[in-house]
């Protein structure tokens, strides 16, 4: 796991810090104490350099719709949203437990728990999607866990309003729970490649692993890019999944879109009939009815929201960017993550809201309340950015792998950066992290292959990125 040092906590009123819980690419989350009513809660601060005036300004419009989206049970619940007196934008949300991201990887799931999970998460999708909003980080690690052992999906974040920021248009997803037409740049998201991003995250859950890892082989991004445009998983490989559920998760997983199911609900019922199958009870769906969902944010930009097309097609629309092909995504070698999504419950973020139905505005940008602990811990998230202008750009060279007991440090000379200019390193297994110092820090096992490149990240572009550096780990 990539590390850097967090940025220091802010002063917040009402509040007392108590220690840091994790970091990731463009935030860290800490610890705090509510001094009234008296609780613990985690607070995601966002990295000073990442934020801008147009930053702020979505981060206000997210808060204002997590408002409307905050009684949903299966989203991550978002308590306060503020700005620090340091100018860091800052969310304080309900604390949960981002173990189900390490006892996926680690155990061998119940069926039955992951049957639970899928219909609870299902719901807070389906209910977003009739607010009108896309997700589009569907993922493992990001589910949370509360206290009670209810899951929530969390991180409905910042990462496509925040390459957005500039004019230049970019975009960024989590690879190995992307659907084949996203990859392809054929669309910005739909409902039926969040239904294919639900099925390859409950896959993974059953199979410790996403749909198109193969141990053993390289699971690079272009590896997964490829694999997942054929769009035919390894088999789960577990005796005690049913037919039936390894069924209902190809026919999610289908190259084709049409060929998926026409709504995440269709998906959620096939589970519900595994679990009558399996002998145990069915998990109630928790879906919000249409009246209830409705979101009353005031409009406050075209680009930040998505239109909903009646149907069972619902594309990200008024989308000015163009991205590159699946190859150019490889040439980073990473796996961005991208988000977006309101239901009628919790909160919501990430892509661009869709006003649905009778003109329902849903109004979803990104800054999100990922989770809690799931940042860090988001190993497998890492913002693509689209090259634009990068001319000018230095780009790092000779980098350096020092090794040590349990870790690889990676350092390079800096290659003349500005003072608002940063590093964005990017692993091979997908991780990434946003710092300004020339040194990278990565926990190994022995054994190991560890690869990175770093780019330079300018005014909301990126420059040409390094050549891989990799690091082979004694055993």
């Amino acid at each position: 796991m990539a590390r850097r040092l967090p940025s220091q906590p802010p002063t917040l009123p009402g509040f007392s810090h108590i220690r840091i819980l994790g970091s990731g690419g463009f935030a860290d989350v800490f610890l705090y104490e509510q001094n009234m009513p008296r609780r613990q809660v985690a607070v995601k601060v966002m990295l000073s350099e990442v934020v801008n005036d147009q930053v702020r300004q979505m981060f206000q419009a997210e808060a204002n719709l997590m408002a409307q989206l905050s009684t949903h049970p299966s989203i991550l619940t978002v308590y306060q949203a503020s700005v620090s007196s340091d100018g860091r934008p800052y969310l304080v949300m309900e604390l949960c437990s981002a173990s189900l991201s390490q006892r996926y990887r680690t155990e061998r799931l119940p069926v039955p728990e992951v049957l639970r999970i899928a219909v609870k998460i299902g719901s807070a999708i389906e209910t977003a999607h009739r607010a009108g909003v896309l997700h589009r980080d569907i993922k493992p690690s990001n589910i949370l866990m509360t206290a009670y052992g209810h899951p929530v999906l969390s991180d409905f974040g910042i990462a496509a309003t925040l390459s957005e920021s500039d004019d230049q248009e970019a975009v960024g997803m989590s690879i190995p729970w992307s659907a084949p037409e996203v990859l392809m740049d054929e669309t910005a998201g739909t409902i039926e490649s969040e239904i294919w991003a639900l099925a390859a995250t409950v896959y993974s859950l059953l199979a410790g692993r996403s749909p198109f890892e193969i141990p053993g082989e390289s699971n690079k991004s272009t590896d997964l890019i490829s694999r997942i445009n054929r769009a035919k998983p390894e088999a789960i490989g577990r005796t005690d999944v049913p037919r039936s559920l390894e069924r209902a998760l190809a026919k999610a997983m289908s190259r084709k879109p049409a060929s998926r199911p026409t709504s995440v609900l269709e998906l959620i019922h096939e589970f519900q009939a595994v679990e009558t199958e399996l002998g145990v009870p069915q998990t109630p769906i928790e879906v919000a009815m249409d009246d209830w969902a409705r979101a009353t944010v005031a409009d406050l930009e075209d680009r930040t929201r998505v239109r909903g097309i009646p149907g069972a097609s619902h594309t990200v629309a008024n989308r000015r960017r163009r991205r590159r092909s699946a190859a150019a995504l490889g040439e980073y070698n990473a796996v961005g993550t991208l988000v977006r999504h309101t239901a009628g419950g919790k909160r919501s973020t990430g892509t661009r809201p869709v006003p649905q139905g009778k003109g329902m505005q849903a109004l979803a940008w990104g800054l999100v309340a990922s989770a809690v602990l799931v940042i860090a811990l988001g190993a497998t998230a890492t913002l693509v950015l689209i090259k634009a202008n990068s001319d000018s750009i230095p780009v790092v060279s000779n980098i350096t792998a020092k090794m040590a007991p349990s870790t690889v440090e990676f350092s390079w000379s800096d290659p003349g950066i500005d003072v608002n200019d940063s590093y964005q390193i990017t692993m091979s297994d997908g991780g990434s992290s946003v710092q300004r110092s020339p040194q990278f820090v990565v926990d190994t096992r022995p054994g190991e292959h560890v690869c990175i490149t770093v780019t330079v990240h300018r005014g909301g572009k990126l420059g040409a990125p390094s050549s891989e550096k990799c690091a082979d780990v004694p055993r």
